[in-house]
């Protein structure tokens, strides 16, 4: 049991730590400015995190399997997924900023009744999708990210239930940023990502050979 209790307070430990490096100039950002001000700043370092999630991802599974160690499969995996998952996250990133500028736009409109729910769809759908893809990406780094793409943009909304609990885990991580910035980093941080890989690597069974994760 304590060896049990060990491996897993190491594991999010070294998981965090690098989770942090990797998206160190977001972390920066977000806590030395104002997101309202400096928000094209964080539209040019948001996309650097994704290659760092993608490694975290890696590690859950490496782990599930028991294969490397938390640090070794960080890094193997942010070799291996990093161009792909930096792609992903400048495509979502440039959508996002697409919706809440249009969102702030028609906010006070007439027409924002309308579109304003079309635009949030959007957002979902564009986040959604953005999860699930840095998920597959992680179990198949050779797979062509077109298919990755597609595959994750069908399965999320087919199976939104799963994805909707992890949208709200991974929501329920940024509000505790916001709270309490420390512990969010360097404690629940890896905690919000297990279960939303969990649940997203479930969503993916599919299309990829996969066996339950690990509770």
């Amino acid at each position: 049991m304590y060896a049990t209790v060990f491996n897993v307070v190491y594991l999010g430990v070294i998981t965090n730590a690098l989770l942090i490096a990797s998206c160190l100039p977001m972390v920066v950002l977000l806590v030395t400015t104002d997101p309202m001000h400096s928000w094209p700043l964080l539209a040019l370092a948001a996309p650097l995190c994704a290659p760092g999630i993608a490694a975290a991802f890696r590690v859950f599974r490496e782990q599930a399997a028991g294969g490397n160690t938390p640090a070794r499969a960080f890094w193997a995996g942010l070799k291996a997924t990093w161009r792909k998952a930096l792609a992903i996250g400048v495509t979502a990133t440039a959508v996002m900023v697409v919706v809440l500028v249009d969102l702030r736009m028609v906010a006070e409109a007439t027409i924002g009744m309308l579109v304003g729910p079309m635009l949030l769809v959007v957002g979902l759908v564009t986040l959604a999708t953005t999860l699930l893809a840095l998920v597959a990406l992680a179990e198949e780094p050779g797979a062509r990210l077109r298919d990755i793409v597609k595959a994750a943009a069908v399965l999320s909304t087919r199976r939104w239930y799963l994805t909707a609990v992890s949208l709200l885990a991974l929501a329920a991580q940024v509000w505790l940023f916001v709270s309490m910035p420390a512990i969010a980093l360097g404690i629940t941080a890896s905690a919000a990502l297990y279960l939303a890989w969990a649940n997203s690597r479930y969503s993916l069974r599919p299309v990829l050979d996969l066996e339950p994760a690990v509770a």
